[in-house]
C-alpha cells in the first residue's frame, strides 16, 4: 500500500521538514489519503519513485508505523494455490478498487459519527453520507431525500413488506407477490399470513414473467401492497415493472414494492418511470461492500410504513441506528461508478454471455436455458439433461458456480424458482447458474466452457439413462413402477 502525506494549501513544508516531523512522531496540519490499495498477497510499503520531485512527497519507513506490517497469509490462499474462476456474481460481486479507495479514509482518520452535529468529525462524516445518498438516488432517478440506508436488501424487503402491511392493517389485510421472489420476500409474506394477512402468490409463465391480467384480477379493495422483483436472482428474468406500476397506480391506496437488488447498477432503473413506491437495493450486488443496502421510500405521494427498528429516529425515523459511514460511502461510490459505466458494462457482459451460451450449445447437446432469454445477460441459468447438478458442481472445483440462490444453497431440494417455471424435478436438479460481471474475462469464459464440456461428457458416460437415450429409447415412455 502506498501512503502519501501532503500538507494543506498554503502550508507546504520542505522534504527535510517533513522527515524531521516524522522522526518526532507528530506531523501537524496534515491529512492522509490512500491512493493505491493492494490485495493481501501484495501488501507492502512502496517507496515514492526516485523520479518523483514534488517537495511535499513523503514516503514513510516501515519502522514509523508503530506496528508490524506484513502480508496476510491465508490457509489455502493465493500464494499456495490458484483460486477458482469466479462466476457467481448473483451471490456477491467483488469490491471495485475505486470503491475501496473511497472507503479507506473513513476506516482510518475520518471516523466521526455522521449523526454528531457538534464537531467537525461528525460534519465531515455526515457530508460523506449525504454525498453517497445523492449517488444512490441519481442511479435510480430519485430524490436523495427518498433514500434510506439499511444493512442490505433483506432488511429493506422486510421493512417494506411488513412495514406497509402493518401500517395499513386496520383497513387492508391483503398483499400480492409472486412465486419466484427471493426467499426473504416469501418468508416476510408467510410471517404476515401468521399475523392474519391474506397473501396471493401469483404464478409465472414458462419464461418466468407474470401475466398482467392475472395481477389486475388479483387486486382487491383491501389490497395494500404488491411486491414483485425487477430481476430474478436465479434466472435473470426481468419483470415488466413499468406496466405493473401502471396497473397498480389505477388502484388508490395500493403501493408497489420491487426488490431491485439484482437490477440496480446493471440495467437502467427509474423509480418515477416505473411508478415504484418502494425499492430494495443491495450494496454488495453492485461492486460495493457487504453489510449495507438502501430503501427507496417515496415521499410524494407519501408512503407510510411501520418501522421495524426503534431507537434514535435516524433515516427519517424509518431505520434507527448509527450509519456505518465507510460502508455507506462505499455503496455511494459503487452507485456512482455503476451509473458512469453501465452502458459499457452491459455491452461487454452481453458479449461474454453470448460467448458462453453459444459455445456450450455448440459443444454439448440437450442443454436447456431456464427463464426468458431476453432477461439480464449476466445471469445465465442452464440445465444439463441426464447430469445431476450437485455432481456437476463437485466436479467443477476450479470454477465458482452455484445451482441456485446463495441464500438457499444449503438445501438439497430443487430450486423452487425453476419448479415455478414448470421445470421437471430432474432438470431443476441439473441446473447451473453462471454469474458474469464487470471483471469477467473472455479467457475465463473459454476455460469454463472447456471444463464444463469435459465434465458433462464424463458424467453422462457414467449415466445408464444417457446410454438409453443414445440408443433411441424414450425415457418418458417407460413405466418405472414396473421395474
Amino acid at each position: 500500500m502506498l501512503s502519501r502525506v501532503s500538507t494543506r494549501s498554503g502550508k507546504a513544508l520542505s522534504r527535510s521538514a517533513l522527515r524531521s516531523a516524522a522522526s518526532r512522531v507528530v506531523v501537524k496540519d496534515v491529512r492522509r489519503s490512500f491512493v493505491q490499495p493492494s490485495g493481501a498477497d501484495r501488501a507492502s510499503v512502496v517507496d515514492v519513485p526516485s523520479s518523483y520531485q514534488e517537495d511535499t512527497a513523503f514516503a514513510p519507513r516501515v519502522d514509523m508505523f508503530g506496528f508490524k506490517l506484513e502480508a496476510t497469509r491465508r490457509e489455502g490462499g493465493v500464494s499456495e494455490q490458484a483460486r477458482p474462476i469466479y462466476l457467481d456474481m448473483q451471490a456477491t460481486t467483488p469490491v471495485d478498487p475505486r470503491v475501496l479507495d473511497a472507503m479507506l479514509p473513513y476506516l482510518t482518520d475520518q471516523y466521526g459519527n455522521p449523526h454528531s452535529r457538534t464537531h467537525a468529525y461528525g460534519w465531515e462524516a455526515e457530508k460523506a453520507v449525504e454525498d453517497a445518498r445523492k449517488h444512490v438516488a441519481d442511479l435510480i432517478g430519485a430524490d436523495s431525500k427518498d433514500v434510506v440506508f439499511t444493512s442490505g436488501a433483506t432488511e429493506t424487503n422486510n421493512m417494506a413488506i411488513k412495514g406497509v402491511a402493518r401500517f395499513n392493517k386496520e383497513k387492508k389485510k391483503h398483499v400480492i407477490t409472486t412465486q419466484t421472489e427471493h426467499k426473504c420476500v416469501l418468508d416476510s409474506c408467510r410471517k404476515l399470513q401468521e399475523e392474519g394477512f391474506d397473501v396471493t402468490y401469483l404464478p409465472v409463465q414458462k419464461n418466468g414473467i407474470i401475466r398482467l391480467d392475472e395481477l389486475e384480477a388479483a387486486i382487491r379493495p383491501d389490497t395494500s401492497l404488491v411486491s414483485i422483483m425487477t430481476v430474478n436472482n436465479e434466472t435473470g428474468v426481468i419483470q415488466p415493472i413499468k406496466e405493473i406500476g401502471e396497473i397498480v397506480r389505477k388502484h388508490r391506496g395500493v403501493y408497489l414494492h420491487t426488490d431491485a437488488a439484482q437490477a440496480v447498477g446493471k440495467i437502467p432503473v427509474d423509480v418515477n418511470e416505473m411508478n415504484v413506491d418502494l425499492m430494495s437495493i443491495s450494496g454488495h450486488k453492485l461492486y460495493g461492500p457487504k453489510g449495507v443496502g438502501a430503501a427507496y421510500v417515496r415521499r410524494r405521494p407519501r408512503v407510510r410504513l411501520e418501522p421495524i427498528l426503534s431507537g434514535g429516529g435516524q433515516e427519517r425515523g424509518l431505520r434507527s441506528g448509527t450509519l456505518p459511514t465507510a460502508l455507506v460511502v462505499g455503496m455511494g461510490e459503487a452507485a456512482r461508478v455503476a451509473r458512469q459505466e453501465m452502458t459499457r458494462d452491459r455491452a461487454r457482459i452481453r458479449a461474454l454471455s453470448d460467448r458462453l451460451i453459444n459455445n456450450i450449445n455448440a459443444r454439448i447437446e440437450q442443454v436447456v436455458r431456464n427463464g426468458d432469454p431476453n432477461g439480464y445477460p449476466g445471469c445465465v441459468n442452464l440445465s444439463f439433461s441426464y447430469v445431476e447438478g450437485e455432481s456437476l458442481l463437485m466436479a467443477l472445483k476450479d470454477v465458482a458456480l452455484s445451482s441456485g440462490s446463495a441464500c438457499t444453497s444449503a438445501s438439497l431440494e430443487p430450486s423452487y424458482v425453476l419448479r415455478a417455471l414448470g421445470a421437471a424435478e430432474d432438470m431443476a436438479h441439473s441446473s447451473l447458474r453462471f454469474g458474469i460481471g464487470r471483471f469477467t474475462t473472455e479467457a475465463e469464459i473459454d476455460y469454463v466452457v472447456d471444463k464444463i464440456t469435459s465434465v458433462v461428457q464424463r458424467l453422462r458416460d457414467m449415466s445408464p439413462l444417457w446410454e438409453m437415450v443414445q440408443e433411441g429409447i424414450d425415457i418418458n415412455s417407460i413405466d418405472w413402477s414396473q421395474h
